[in-house]
């Protein structure tokens, strides 16, 4: 097999340099980068994973730690962090945590004692979990959030969710709809309680009540977006439409309308949030707030690999597909 020697001869420059730009180093001119990766790429090197971890001082491994009953909203950051770790000479491990605080900290120790990850990122509700964020800072090791509420010294990802139910809110009352059921999500997604809170600002902003009994929690997955759909639905005077703060839930909903012989959109409206790869595959089509969740996983991945330090800004957009029309 081709050594760093023979990649150093080909491209007529040092070890050394060969090994910066494995490493994705910063400070190597345009020129000799592409000089050095011609000459990888001609000889079909592969870097010594272990040699790099010795002189860099570094496991070239990630943690994805998450507790997020959303498989859709989770396998989509995973996809975008595991494609941004190949560029980088990295590798994603991917760890569920549970909800017990004791539990979770002994898989987060076993796998800090086996694999010494360089960084770890968290999604909701993890990104505002404070004894997790404490427990890794007195483990030293540097963390990325996603949506992260609480203050903490990390990078976070700042994402516009009260614009997001905002924009919810317009999409249905532009349409019509003046009764409108919310399914909020769990209580510990601080972030995604911003959905109900700028649905809310819609509202007012039109004029209308803002009923408590058309408010009724959910757990962000597929169950209980039937039964909170159901609740709704026995109300005496039941929502034109529903607003599920996930696509999880949503398509619950859409099911449970399915169920019920219920024509969406005619005689019932379904919106979600987050554009998971389901929200295409459903029928109809289900109408929803598209987050850029690939890219987010690449940006964490740039803040702990790649030395990335100011936190993109994200735009939310409404998607309006089939399952939601006028009242």
């Amino acid at each position: 097999m081709p050594s760093i020697h023979d990649v150093a001869a080909l491209a007529q420059v040092s070890i050394k340099t060969v090994s910066r730009v494995v490493n994705k180093a910063p400070n190597v001119s345009a020129e000799l980068r592409d000089r050095v990766e011609a000459a990888i790429d001609r000889l079909g090197y592969r870097p010594n994973q272990s040699a790099r971890r010795l002189a860099g001082g570094k496991s070239f491994m990630l943690a994805f730690l998450y507790n997020n009953p959303a498989p859709g909203y989770v396998s989509r950051i995973q996809m975008g962090a595991a494609w941004r770790c190949r560029d980088l000479g990295y590798h994603l491990v991917v760890e569920p945590l549970s909800p017990e605080a004791n539990e979770r900290f002994e898989v987060l120790d076993r796998l800090v004692a086996a694999l010494r990850p360089d960084g770890v990122l968290l999604v909701p509700p993890l990104a505002d979990d404070a004894g997790l964020l404490a427990r890794l800072t007195e483990m030293g090791l540097p963390c990325a959030r996603i949506a992260g509420s609480l203050s903490a010294p990390d990078f976070t990802i700042h994402t516009p969710e009260r614009a997001g139910g905002r924009m919810v809110a317009d999409h249905l009352i532009g349409l019509g709809h003046r009764r409108i059921g919310v399914i909020t999500p769990p209580p510990g997604h601080r972030a995604a309680s911003r959905r109900v809170e700028g649905f809310r600002d819609g509202l007012e902003a039109a004029g209308l009540p803002v009923e408590d009994a058309l408010f009724l929690p959910g757990r962000f997955d597929f169950a209980s977006g039937i039964t909170a759909g159901e609740a709704l639905l026995a109300l005496p005077e039941r929502p034109s439409a529903i607003f599920a703060t996930n696509d999880e839930m949503a398509l619950g909903v859409l099911t449970l309308a399915h169920r019920m012989g219920l024509r969406v959109p005619e005689d019932l409206s379904v919106v979600g949030f987050d554009d998971t790869s389901a929200s295409l595959t459903s029928w109809p089509p289900l109408t929803t707030v598209r987050q850029p969740l690939e890219d987010m996983g690449r940006s964490v991945v740039d803040a702990l690999a790649g030395g990335g330090s100011d936190a993109p800004e994200f735009l939310f957009t409404l998607i309006a597909r089939g399952s939601s029309g006028a009242v």
